[in-house]
């Protein structure tokens, strides 16, 4: 049995709330910079994407047309990660690059909605109605569940990755899969270099109107991941795209990358949560196949906000007794399926720097840490289902 080859992560691209790009992040995080929207979607509290200019890395107006918004998100971040790597424009690497999304459905045109429902409050809503906004109100598309290929559709357009292509949907756990398929591939040697992603509209009233069926939607004031409770619980939905270049050290080292990181294993569970503790104990499972040596070290969490997972994360975090721990959530949002390869993309540049970004938690639960990190594992435990685990390490 051959040794698994080494995977490496050599490019980093990142647009959401703080920005684009590892510098403004990078500075953001270390500033505590948060960019709330409290009053747009009132009562609901959003992370909303900042300004971009998407002509950079989508240059034809057409194609960000035909595009819904969390798609120029992502088909962005994956332009920045192809730059970050050295590869943009490189037909030979892009034609055999894999490409694996994680993704979910289409945005509603919540218009037409209005209309149609408006239409049965008050009666009209007959057949010969909805048949004409069906024709007329809604544009032709693929079968619903089909749209979130479209997001790699429109990458290998726009940026010509053309070797093999996986969609997963399913919220977090989508992208923990994409992650941990990316990373089997490579080590197995089915792949030599994979792009490796998800993106994420925040600001939508469907999205809103949908969570809070579930009562999963932050209300009223903004707080820290870490200081909401059971009365002030809940997610702010958060708008960004990451992606990541991952590639076997051989291919990187052939090339002359610098990689950032190395990316060392990837666990998933799919805890069933009718018991209380559940997600502890998944986690503390995930934890124990890592090989983390010991619990000092540092750990970047998706937490949710969302009540109770989140006290039983924090049950497991409270065992890390070693660990400085950071909440993406605090300052990104909630960004779903975006929530683990950026947790994965923030371990990676904290280590290519040489440093941990600084707390941003009132409670007390995130500490400083003063010395580099060598290794630092990233958590996804999905706000009702899916949990994660990612060990990034230093590359000596």
């Amino acid at each position: 049995m051959t040794e698994p080859k080494e995977a490496w992560i050599t490019g980093i691209g990142i647009v959401s709330s703080l920005g684009e790009g590892l510098d403004a992040h990078w500075d953001a995080l270390n500033n505590k910079r948060i960019n709330v929207d409290d009053k747009r979607f009132a009562p609901y509290i959003v992370h909303p994407l900042a300004p971009v200019s998407f002509d950079a890395q989508i240059p034809k107006k057409g194609d960000q047309r035909q595009m819904e918004a969390w798609q120029r998100i992502g088909t962005y971040a994956a332009g920045l990660a192809l730059d970050s790597a050295g590869v943009k424009g490189n037909q030979e690497i892009l034609g055999r690059m894999d490409m694996i999304v994680a993704a979910g459905g289409g945005e509603r045109d919540v218009a037409v909605d209005m209309a149609i429902l408006n239409a049965y409050i008050k009666g009209n809503s007959g057949p010969a109605f909805l048949n004409e906004r069906l024709m007329n109100d809604l544009r032709p598309t693929l079968f619903l569940a089909q749209l979130s290929n479209l997001l790699a559709g429109n990458i290998a357009i726009v940026h010509g990755v053309s070797g093999t292509s996986r969609t997963f949907m399913g919220e977090e756990a989508a992208s923990i899969d994409a992650a941990r398929i990316a990373l089997a591939r490579i080590e197995s040697g089915q792949s030599d270099i994979a792009l490796v992603g998800a993106a994420h509209n925040g600001e939508r009233t469907d999205l809103l109107i949908l969570y809070e069926f579930g009562d999963f939607n932050l209300k009223d004031k903004f707080a820290p991941v870490w200081a909401r409770d059971k009365e002030h619980d809940g997610f702010a939905l958060g708008s960004a795209g990451c992606f990541l270049v991952i590639e076997s050290r051989e291919h990187a080292e052939a090339r002359g990358a610098k990689p950032y990181a190395k990316l060392t294993k990837v666990v998933a569970d799919l805890a069933q949560r009718k018991q209380p503790g559940a997600v502890t104990k998944s986690l503390d499972a995930l934890w124990s196949k890592l090989g983390v040596g010991g619990d000092n070290g540092a750990l970047i969490t998706g937490a949710t906000g969302v009540e109770p997972v989140t006290s039983e994360e924090r049950a497991f975090l409270n065992q890390r007794t070693g660990c400085a721990v950071r909440a993406t959530g605090t300052s990104f949002g909630h960004t779903l399926e975006t929530q683990f390869p950026l947790g994965i993309a923030l371990a990676a540049l904290s280590l290519s720097r040489g440093a941990l970004y600084p707390p941003n938690d009132p409670t007390g639960l995130e500490v400083e840490m003063s010395k580099p990190p060598t290794q630092i594992v990233v958590v996804g435990a999905g706000h009702w289902q899916g949990e994660g685990m990612a060990l990034v390490e230093a590359i000596k």
